[in-house]
């Protein structure tokens, strides 16, 4: 039996042609021709059986057959606000592992002690959208431009607040213990810092914000690990 393939189509309902990078895949890797099946998912929620109508060259159209039934497997909101590492493909790595776990949005940090300044969010979004296909879901998570952390954590938020950080002299609490005090629908946004930990001021100012200082466990995580443990704890406690 010949696997069905996954391919993004924001809008998919709507459209009837693959995007370019989706349609060159289809056609030039995968050769896929007219009565052939595919599975499309719009990111948002939509997972569609459908038919390869037409393939040639750059174009691959398609036909919805069906709207399939699909239901997130948690509940409420996931966010990672997290400083990029100066070695990208562990931050990639952390992206794709997450986004096949589940999560909702991916922001990058600029902070004090961050080793890297810049970054492709265009790169991380491939990854992602890979990711999510490689997954078989239809939820893409959305991935922001690095922002300063000042200006992060002054901006608005809804539902619970965390920060993971080392400081023995600010007291922090177990995450996982307090994602379970809460209702799985409340949106949850955790900030993991650089290798380096966040500086105490930041700590300092994200409490006057409204973050709540956590631990994620006992041992000593690399940025890219404490970033993929806190999708897991939170997603863990928000299961449908």
């Amino acid at each position: 039996m010949k696997e069905v393939r996954f391919f993004y189509v924001p809008n998919a309902s709507s459209a009837s042609e693959l995007p370019e990078e989706e349609a060159k895949h289809a056609v030039k890797v995968l050769r896929l021709q007219s009565g052939d099946k595919m599975v499309l998912v719009d990111g948002e929620g939509g997972m569609f059986d459908a038919e390869v109508s037409m393939a040639s060259g750059k174009h691959c159209l398609y036909k919805i057959l069906a709207k399939m039934p699909y239901e997130r497997e948690w509940r409420g909101c996931i966010s990672l606000a997290i400083a990029p590492t100066k070695m990208m493909d562990r931050i990639e790595w952390m992206a794709e592992k997450a986004t096949e776990i589940g999560f909702d949005e991916l922001s990058f940090l600029d902070c004090k002690f961050s080793e890297r300044k810049t970054l492709r969010t265009d790169r991380v979004e491939r990854i992602v959208v890979s990711a999510m296909k490689q997954s078989h879901k239809a939820y893409k998570p959305m991935v922001k431009a690095m922002c300063a952390f000042k200006d992060f954590v002054a901006s608005p938020r809804d539902g619970r607040k965390f920060i993971a950080h080392c400081y023995e002299e600010i007291e922090r609490k177990d995450l996982y213990t307090e994602l379970q005090t809460i209702d799985a629908e409340t949106p949850v946004t955790v900030l993991v810092g650089p290798e380096g930990d966040f500086s105490i001021d930041e700590v300092r100012l994200a409490m006057d914000h409204g973050y709540e200082p956590i631990s994620l466990g006992r041992s000593r995580l690399r940025t890219e690990t404490a970033g993929l443990s806190a999708v897991m704890l939170a997603n863990l406690s928000k299961r449908a």
